[in-house]
């Protein structure tokens, strides 16, 4: 039966690491679409979020599987529950990524992305927080998970610097399409600030698996 177990536990990490990397290239697809105006890239990236919300519901159904048939106690039961809660982060980031890519068929205007140029750096520091958080949960290694949480400070202060410019942009402008536009930006940065908000949920339960304690407070 352990044997039956590891081998489960194998195949759920694998499907783990493939959701993840389908939805950091969610992320990455749609800032390419964006940079490029490719509005048939958009709308691929809002139709392959189905695909994402269809492995999270095989990826569920793995963990109840295990949790039904292999009763892991423990470290073993802290690491399968723990996966039921990133797989839940991964699907809310890749409906982020989905709600960029709607963002961006709805803005008007070429080189738009030009008018906050610290947009695609956020898009890319959220894309490595949420590979590293992966790598971090499948070896559970605590300090890693450590060293990315402090990174999400660099992209709330990226997210703010987003509203100081949102707001010069709106009083210093009276196009009613640059007023648009300048909302949907900040839309997108806010959405990219959650997707490092989500990577960091996926540290803490990473360091829940290891230790039974979220934010220092036991929970099993």
């Amino acid at each position: 039966m352990r044997i039956t177990y590891e081998h489960e536990l194998q195949e759920l990490k694998k499907e783990l690491k493939e959701m993840a990397r389908r939805v950091e290239n969610a992320i990455d697809q749609t800032f390419v679409a964006f940079e490029s105006d490719n509005r048939a890239l958009a709308e691929e990236i809002i139709r392959g979020d189905r695909n994402i919300n269809d492995m999270e519901r095989a990826i569920e159904s793995r963990c109840l599987s295990l949790i039904l048939k292999q009763t892991p106690v423990a470290g073993d039961l802290r690491m399968v529950s723990t996966a039921l809660k990133v797989v839940t982060d991964l699907e809310r980031i890749g409906d982020h990524a989905s709600d960029i890519a709607e963002l961006i068929l709805r803005i008007h205007g070429k080189d738009v992305y030009k008018m906050l140029d610290h947009l695609p750096v956020m898009a890319a520091k959220a894309s490595d927080m949420l590979h590293d958080a992966i790598e971090a949960f499948i070896a559970q290694d605590d300090s890693m998970s450590d060293e990315i949480i402090k990174k999400d400070d660099e992209i709330d202060q990226l997210f703010n610097q987003t509203k100081t410019d949102v707001a010069e942009m709106l009083k210093a402008s009276s196009d009613d399409d640059n007023i648009d536009n300048a909302i949907d930006l900040l839309m997108i940065s806010k959405y990219l600030e959650r997707i490092g908000d989500h990577a960091v949920n996926i540290c803490e339960w990473t360091q829940f698996s290891r230790t039974g304690a979220v934010k220092n407070v036991r929970i099993l």
